[in-house]
């Protein structure tokens, strides 16, 4: 196995023993914070997955191309990008308590803003909610990761983020079904069609399809708050949590350039969240190039991330014989192959090709992030808060993804996220040789 014993290995052990003797409960008092943590996993799953859903439903609602579309990847990781940083400060200053509260607070608020957005039919509005729903997941992102890290055996702090992180894809399932069966109406006119209608028809057609979005956001933004609401009442580890005013100033971005580790994850991140999101974000768009309805494509994608869920029960078990680098390069590679498949193969073997390549996605983030933060000691929320600021990618690629769309058809777009897959694999051999 790739994980030994190390420095950081010692603080973040000796930290966890401290938190344990303190409170005078043992391990058990984190439970609930444990359990509120990992449900954190799969409320960001559902919201970055929903995201899938709104670019096809905005699509024909507000009748954008797919350069378009990809605003809503666009403002979404950018939200991420811009609140990474803020939610460190938060992290490191006041603890995991404090932010996770923050986060939901902000992504509940983000979930309202749909019901004005819907009720004028506003796309600008709209962004500005998934704006401010993304800014709220760069708090959650950035305290759960690294709590899951550290409570608990440093050698096994890949395998049990991965455990934990197995509650995203099913968060992701669960945005997919409520986007399938509550947004997406089925309804699809195509352009003859429209110019048939009457003024009146055409704007009432328009208007019911942008408002179908509004009530489930309405659901979540009332299960979120609950959950801010929980948690306010929960206790957190706070022996290690919060920084002195020393220590955050003392702790410098400059400071994490001189490992190599990290900055190599930060860009396989970048990378590896920008393939994820433009496969996810256009598969329904992909589907449909081949006379697939939109519920039919949505079909596509919860298989997709079925396979994903999957895969991450699946690497995370093979992590037990298998160094983490290792079989990170392996998923890299293959999802490299399939996703080339999908690009030049296209036709229904592309279509399948680009669904299992989420098989292979699994692990990949949450094994990205361990490996970059592994050696940082006392910079490790420092770093994490990096890596958060790498999902920057998302915006960026899934962007090139539709302008390419746009010009050279979808197919050929997945060029895009199997050059993405190759910089991952890179990453992953190197990280193999220095381990």
């Amino acid at each position: 196995m790739a994980w030994t014993g190390s420095p950081v290995a010692e603080d973040h052990a000796g930290a966890y023993t401290h938190d344990r003797h303190d409170d005078g409960g043992g391990a058990k008092r984190w439970v609930p914070a444990l359990i509120i943590t990992t449900s954190l996993f799969f409320l960001w799953g559902m919201a970055n997955n929903l995201n899938d859903i709104l670019i096809a439903q905005f699509r024909k609602a507000f009748t954008l191309s797919d350069f378009g579309t990809s605003f809503v990847q666009q403002v979404f990781y950018f939200g991420y990008f811009a609140f990474a940083i803020p939610a460190s400060i938060v992290l490191r200053r006041f603890g995991y308590k404090a932010a996770i509260i923050t986060g939901l607070l902000l992504y509940g608020a983000g979930a309202l803003l749909f019901y004005p957005a819907a009720a004028i039919s506003a796309y600008q509005l709209f962004l500005f909610a998934l704006f401010v729903i993304a800014a709220g997941l760069a708090f959650l992102e950035t305290s759960a990761n690294p709590l899951m890290t550290e409570l608990g055996d440093p050698r096994t702090a890949t395998r049990r983020l991965n455990w934990a992180q197995a509650a995203n894809p099913f968060g992701a399932i669960t945005g997919i079904l409520v986007g399938r069966n509550f947004i997406l109406s089925g309804i699809e006119h195509d352009e003859r069609t429209l110019a048939g209608m009457d003024a009146a028809a055409r704007e009432a057609f328009y208007r019911t399809e942008v408002q179908a979005v509004a009530t489930p956001y309405l659901a979540i933004a009332a299960v979120v708050l609950l959950f801010a609401l929980a948690a306010a009442f929960t206790a957190f580890p706070r022996a290690r949590a919060v920084a002195t005013e020393r220590e955050v100033r003392d702790e410098r971005f400059a400071d994490l350039l001189r490992h190599p580790r990290l900055v190599g994850a930060v860009i396989a991140q970048f990378f590896y969240v920008g393939a994820q999101v433009g496969l996810w974000s256009y598969t329904i768009r992909y589907a449909g190039a081949l006379g697939l309805s939109e519920r039919q494509g949505a079909d596509m994608l919860f298989v997709s991330l079925v396979l994903f869920a999957a895969g991450r029960f699946v690497g995370t078990t093979l992590m037990t014989w298998i160094a983490p680098s290792r079989l990170l390069a392996i998923f890299a590679g293959i999802s490299l192959l399939l996703a080339g498949v999908a690009a030049l193969g296209g036709g229904t073997i592309g279509l399948y090709a680009l669904v299992a390549t989420s098989f292979f996605m699994s692990i990949q983030f949450p094994t990205i992030f361990a490996l970059g933060v592994e050696t940082l000691g006392p910079l490790r929320r420092l770093g994490s808060s990096l890596i958060i600021m790498a999902i920057i990618g998302g915006a960026v690629l899934t962007g090139l993804i539709g302008w390419v769309s746009d010009r050279a058809g979808i197919s050929a777009a997945m060029l895009v996220p199997a050059a993405c897959f190759a910089v991952v694999l890179t990453f992953a051999l190197r990280a193999r040789v220095r381990a």
